[in-house]
């Protein structure tokens, strides 16, 4: 909790502009706008990841998980729907992760529930995403044997693939 409240206009304002600047990340694969949004202090908590202190510490973490597969391949990541809680500063939301077309138009994806907390100027102090990782890993065992039946798995989809997505 960041102990001062803002006003709903000024939250969905705000978090307009993290979707904005997220979406502008995706489509750059630029990250560092992304990280930029937190306050140098920042509390990221990614239960598959743990939980990082500080802006410095994120930024590593998200240009490893996005430069590299299945983030590598995601292209956006839109909210399907957001609550915001003007008492505790939160905005609560659903992000879906969709991956590249592998090919024939098919859509794979997989979401995640994100807590995003503010703390003023356009900045958030805690960040928190919930999700279930084996449905990520799903999703990319799932785009990966698609691809691999078109014929466009590239070689880094199958190196992961070897090592998460192979059935015995």
């Amino acid at each position: 909790m960041t102990g001062t409240t803002y006003s709903r206009a000024e939250l969905v304002e705000a978090f307009a502009g993290f979707e904005a600047t997220v979406a502008a990340a995706a489509e750059t694969r630029n990250w560092d706008p992304w990280v930029d949004q937190y306050t140098d202090d920042v509390t990221y908590v990614e239960h598959a990841a743990g939980t990082m202190h500080g802006r410095e510490q994120v930024r590593p973490w998200i240009w490893n998980t996005m430069e590299n597969f299945p983030g590598s391949y995601m292209t956006s990541f839109p909210s399907l729907w957001t609550v915001v809680d003007e008492s505790t500063s939160r905005v609560l939301c659903e992000l879906d992760n969709p991956m590249r077309d592998p090919g024939d138009g098919t859509i794979i994806s997989a979401t995640n529930i994100s807590i995003v907390t503010y703390a003023g100027d356009g900045k958030w102090c805690r960040q928190e995403d919930v999700y279930n990782p084996l449905r990520f890993v799903a999703a990319t065992v799932k785009w990966c044997r698609k691809a691999e039946e078109l014929g466009t798995l590239p070689d880094e989809a199958a190196a992961w693939m070897t090592t998460y997505g192979r059935r015995s």
